[in-house]
């Protein structure tokens, strides 16, 4: 599936429709500066600055909370291969997108640092 990284004013409501459930992944992030949503591309809300083109990477999880570097082990082979990345954490686990272009080379990456399994 194919995910948006969206960008709202930190004043606008969180759209309706992505609070329905049932969405395969869905993050929606409210700062002082801004409302950050990933979601399936054809949610993106209108209006939004949107990245689309986004392929998640799920962490095997339950994760830890006194686990360490989990996200640094997952983000330094793919800057070694000059892959962009955005990272959501949740409660459980970890999840890092990455382009739809590089999402090969990404699990390669990954793959050779045993950090993922196909």
């Amino acid at each position: 599936m194919r995910f948006a990284v969206c960008r709202l004013d930190a004043n606008t409501p969180v759209p309706m429709e992505l609070l329905k459930p049932a969405h395969e992944f869905l993050s929606i992030t409210r700062t002082a500066d801004e409302l950050s949503i990933v979601c399936p591309e054809s949610l993106a809300p209108a209006g939004a600055k949107i990245e689309r083109g986004w392929r998640a990477l799920r962490v095997q999880g339950p994760l830890d909370f006194s686990l360490t570097g989990i996200i640094a082990s997952l983000t330094a082979p793919l800057a070694a291969a000059k892959i962009s990345v955005f990272a959501v954490a949740t409660f459980d686990t970890d999840y890092i997108l990455v382009r739809e272009a590089d999402l090969e080379r990404a699990i390669a990456a990954l793959e050779v640092s045993n950090r993922v399994e196909r």
